[in-house]
């Protein structure tokens, strides 16, 4: 079923299509202050009714909550609903951080757990969450496509890593699509991640298109974060950092308002309107922004428009990095 503000993407060479803009649904366990599971349910089934398609968790959001969240969401639901999860950071109950695991035996204690926690069969698509140093690829893909062949995975995906991570995951198995962030103020992608995810079919599924809502221009202070947020950790919302890249908002809300449209809705229609595989999964736990993201997939920018934002945004004007220093160590491997 269509939707009249949401078209179709093919999910790589899966063979299904997926809304053009999907949910990230990690921000309603963990990391951006306290969550509401009732008003989460309530943007869940609102985002189906505005003809959501893809779901995007992971076993580490919430140490497992957000999995559970979704599985209570899905009872009656789950043919509604391509359900992407991811696995391979590995926490410890308190929440603790215990590494990257990408070991055979991991992937598929892993998978179980998850579908446990999901009340699901089967998951459609089964992320490796970040690389991990000490396996090889091959044998962390190997293991996936098991899942696959067992019936527990229909498709599989890779986030954050390399192009050539990429390339040797694929010889072992059809990577169906490939997670990193992607933005206005994170174009890292552009040097070769879409052009690889093009020519081999993968789609490309881009996480924290909003910036970790700094592109919105909702963030007017760091002090203004709750306690708990983890954006409080983040370089770009640091300091002179900070007051930097609120330059680069200032010139996207000038441009928004001069297409009668919100800073977040024109963030998201450049990636929409400049990559036709790409697929961006904006986070929000409220139904009034959910549907201000929805109503983006309609705008549409000529050429000129879109190199006029790349304009405004080029790569080196962005003060601070994705993420703090130990993070950053564990991307593009």
């Amino acid at each position: 079923m269509g939707h009249p503000l949401l078209a179709q993407r093919p999910l790589g060479r899966s063979g299904i299509t997926v809304s053009a803009l999907g949910l990230g649904c990690m921000g309603m366990s963990e990391f951006y202050g306290a969550s509401d599971e009732a008003q989460s349910l309530e943007t869940l089934a609102a985002a189906l009714d505005l003809g959501i398609t893809l779901l995007d968790t992971a076993d580490m959001y919430g140490v497992g909550h957000n999995e559970r969240l979704l599985g209570r969401f899905l009872k009656g639901r789950r043919d509604a609903v391509v359900l992407a999860t991811k696995f391979g950071n590995v926490r410890g109950p308190n929440g603790e951080r215990l590494g990257v695991d990408g070991s055979p035996d991991y992937v598929r204690t892993a998978c179980d757990a998850s579908l446990d926690r999901l009340g699901i069969d089967t998951i459609d698509l089964y992320y490796q969450h970040r690389v991990d140093p000490k396996t090889p690829i091959e044998e962390t893909v190997g293991a996936m496509k098991g899942l696959v062949e067992r019936g527990k995975v229909r498709f599989l995906g890779l986030s954050e890593c390399s192009v050539e991570t990429l390339r040797r995951a694929h010889k072992v198995h059809p990577i169906t699509a490939v997670q990193t962030e992607y933005s206005l103020w994170s174009r890292e992608p552009e040097a070769g991640m879409l052009d690889a995810c093009r020519e081999l079919g993968v789609a490309f599924v881009a996480y924290s298109p909003l910036g970790r809502s700094f592109l919105t221009g909702a963030v007017t202070s760091p002090d203004a974060l709750a306690p708990d947020d983890f954006r409080r950790s983040n370089p770009r919302f640091s300091g002179a950092a900070f007051a930097e890249n609120r330059k680069l908002v200032e010139a996207l809300a000038a441009f928004a308002e001069g297409k009668g449209a919100t800073s977040a809705q024109i963030a998201l229609a450049w990636i929409l309107n400049k990559q036709d595989h790409v697929i961006p999964i904006p986070g929000t736990r409220r139904v009034t922004y959910l549907k201000e993201n929805v109503a983006a997939a309609a705008i549409r920018l000529s050429a000129q428009e879109i190199a006029t934002l790349d304009a405004l945004f080029p790569p080196d004007a962005v003060a601070g990095t994705r993420y703090a220093t130990p993070a950053m160590a564990g991307l593009g491997l």
